[in-house]
C-alpha cells in the first residue's frame, strides 16, 4: 500500500469534519472520491499531503508515518494539484514548472540540463510549450490547469493527489485532463487521488471510489457497485436516473428533467 490511514480525524472549532476515516490505496491505482458538498473532501486531501498537520490518527505513506518524513522528502513523494492557481502568479509557465523541481534540489545547487530536460519534458506531454514563456497571470483557467499538472509531473512524484482538476473547465478541456490523468496513470504508474463532485467520470475513470457524507465514508467500492439508486440516495439524499455509455455500457447518470 502506498497510502494508508487509520482513524483519521479533524476537528474545527469543535466540528468534527472527518471522523475517523480508514482506508488504503495500493501504488498505481485510482482512487476517486466523491461526496456532496461540505462532506470533507477537500480536508481529506489536505490532511494526505499534511498542507493539515493537526489531524489524529494516522496517514502512512510508504509505510511510514506522514508526520516523520520532511516536507523536502514528502515533495518528492507525493505533490498535489489544487481545484485551481492563484490568478496573479507573475512567474513564467517555465518558470513555474521548473520551481517543482526543488525536492531534488539542494540548498545551494542551481537548476541543471536535467532539470531542464524533465521541465521540458512535462510541457511537451501537457502541450504546454507553446506558451512556455507567457506569464501565469495572462493563461486562462484550462491553461492553468495543465501548467498545474505539468509542474506535478516536473516533480516526479508517485502519487498525485487532485482537488477537481477539471472544475470551470469546458467540454473540450475536462477531457483533455481527463485524458492527461489517464496517460500519466499509464505511463509511469502513478498512484492518482482526486477528489470530484462528477461522479460519471469518476466510474469511467477510477479503480475504487470513495463516499464522503458529514466526513464520514459512506461507501467504499467499485464503479459498478456506486451506481445504485439506493446507495446513491443515501449519499446525496436525492434520487438518479441513469443510462449506459454507448460504447463501454458502464452505467452512467443523466441529469434530471424539470418540467
Amino acid at each position: 500500500m502506498i497510502i494508508e490511514t487509520k482513524n483519521l480525524a479533524f476537528t474545527v472549532s469543535g466540528k468534527r469534519i472527518l471522523d475517523n476515516l480508514s482506508f488504503s490505496v495500493s501504488a498505481g491505482r485510482r482512487l476517486f472520491i466523491v461526496g456532496p458538498n461540505g462532506a470533507g473532501k477537500t480536508t481529506l486531501l489536505r490532511c494526505l499531503c499534511r498542507i493539515i498537520d493537526d489531524f489524529s490518527g494516522t496517514i502512512k505513506v510508504k509505510d511510514r508515518s506522514i508526520k516523520k518524513y520532511s516536507q523536502k522528502k514528502l515533495a518528492a513523494i507525493a505533490t498535489y494539484v489544487p481545484q485551481s492557481l492563484p490568478i496573479d502568479i507573475q512567474f513564467t509557465v517555465h518558470q513555474f514548472i521548473l520551481m517543482a523541481r526543488y525536492p531534488h534540489l539542494s540548498p545551494f545547487s542551481v537548476i541543471s540540463p536535467g532539470d531542464e530536460k524533465f521541465a521540458s519534458d512535462a510541457m511537451e506531454m501537457t502541450q504546454t510549450t507553446g506558451f512556455a514563456e507567457r506569464v501565469m497571470a495572462t493563461l486562462s483557467g484550462g491553461e492553468r490547469q495543465q501548467v498545474s499538472i505539468a509542474a506535478a509531473i516536473a516533480q516526479q512524484a508517485e502519487i498525485f493527489l487532485l482537488d477537481e482538476p477539471a472544475t470551470y473547465l469546458d467540454y473540450k478541456h475536462q477531457r483533455d485532463i481527463h485524458s492527461l490523468l489517464m496517460k500519466i496513470n499509464k505511463t509511469f504508474g502513478t498512484t492518482l487521488v482526486c477528489v470530484t463532485h462528477d461522479l460519471n467520470s469518476a466510474v469511467l475513470s477510477a479503480d475504487t471510489i470513495i463516499a464522503l457524507r458529514d466526513g464520514r465514508i459512506v461507501f467504499t467500492g467499485s464503479p459498478d457497485e456506486i451506481m445504485d439508486e439506493k446507495i446513491l440516495e443515501e449519499i446525496y439524499s436525492k434520487k438518479f436516473s441513469f443510462a449506459n455509455h454507448p460504447v463501454t455500457g458502464q452505467k452512467l447518470i443523466v441529469p434530471d428533467y424539470i418540467e
